[in-house]
């Protein structure tokens, strides 16, 4: 049977306050490199009693760890940032997969794995930025991006950049190879520069006139309005933003998601924890405390976020997208985009 969002949501929290009964530990390598992830970790273990021991790094450098270790892999539960490593932990045979009510009725079908061996557990929209002053009709597609009359103005990271692998692997579900080769080369013409740096430095560039357009995650502006971040919060006034495919597909969402390992010795740990994150309370937190939109429906987003505004998000399944990643590394080789 079925649960309604009401009696997951309940489901969900007699989990969490009978495990603490069954107490135990939990091994999470996980990617994520937030200071402020640690309140999520100690509210877990404070409601179930299960311990958490983490190893943090690169997630291809932990997936790689995992895979060395083999079946004697100590991991219970890996997290990494964006559809493309999940996508490679799954095809390394890392993951496995999960049967959760609580996961099925919360997370919505698109942010999951077809089956079930990653799920999506907050999103950051891969947007347009552009300096106020240099640019008086910014892009308001990402095909436009490709336009010529942007040349010399497009700051982007590189190719090798997971968000962007699957911002064309999106653009590759939606319209076909021969398209996004196209829009590729265009965006290649038009770079204000070398693809260089993070998501913040293309944010940067803006500041100091090297380029007009920068494209990167919402967070990362978000957190710039909530703290100071040099190079970009004193000159936050000179940047607006646009959230693409209003008209079309909607915005692109990466996402930062987690799995099961292959050879969790505390499986049902991991699936409580996976159960957990998908909880209001950790949702909440993933926006409060990182600046991100959450996966699941109707929960609460944080003001740094609520002030980007209301926009209408690409929904499409980022299961079928992860297929597409290869394709997308293809072109970029193919167009010269470094």
């Amino acid at each position: 049977m079925k649960m309604t969002p009401f009696l997951a949501a309940t489901a969900l929290g007699a989990t969490l306050a009978g495990s603490v009964a069954a107490e135990g530990e939990l091994n999470l390598y996980s990617s994520r490199h937030y200071d402020t992830d640690e309140k999520l970790y100690s509210e877990f273990t404070d409601a179930t009693g299960i311990s958490i021991n983490r190893i943090e790094g690169k997630g291809d450098e932990l997936a790689a760890r995992m895979k060395a270790e083999g079946a004697n892999s100590p991991a219970d539960v890996l997290i990494v940032v964006d559809t493309s490593r999940l996508k490679r932990a799954k095809d390394a045979g890392l993951l496995q997969s999960v049967d959760s009510e609580i996961l099925e009725q919360r997370i919505p079908a698109n942010l999951q794995d077809a089956d079930n061996q990653w799920f999506g557990f907050s999103q950051r929209s891969r947007i347009i930025f552009y300096d106020k002053d240099q640019i008086t009709d910014p892009p308001q597609t990402y095909l436009d991006l490709a336009d010529s009359k942007y040349k010399g103005e497009v700051c982007i990271r590189s190719s090798t950049n997971p968000y962007n692998q699957t911002l064309l692997a999106a653009i590759i579900t939606h319209d076909g190879e021969e398209a996004a080769k196209e829009w590729a080369e265009g965006v290649v013409a038009n770079m204000a520069r070398p693809p260089q740096g993070g998501d913040t430095d293309q944010l940067r560039g803006l500041v100091s006139g090297e380029c007009g357009i920068a494209v990167s995650n919402t967070y990362y502006f978000a957190r710039a309005m909530r703290t100071n971040v040099d190079g970009v919060s004193d000159s936050i006034d000179q940047i607006g933003w646009v959230f693409p495919d209003q008209d079309g597909n909607g915005a692109h969402m990466n996402l930062s998601g987690a799995g099961v390992a292959a050879n969790a010795p505390n499986r049902d740990n991991a699936v409580k924890f996976l159960e957990y994150l998908a909880s209001d309370q950790a949702q909440v937190y993933f926006s409060a405390g990182n600046d991100e939109y959450p996966a699941v429906r109707g929960v609460e987003i944080a003001d740094s976020v609520e002030k980007l505004g209301k926009f209408k998000a690409d929904e499409v399944n980022l299961s079928d997208v992860a297929q597409n990643i290869p394709a997308a590394q293809r072109i970029f080789d193919q167009v010269g985009w470094k």
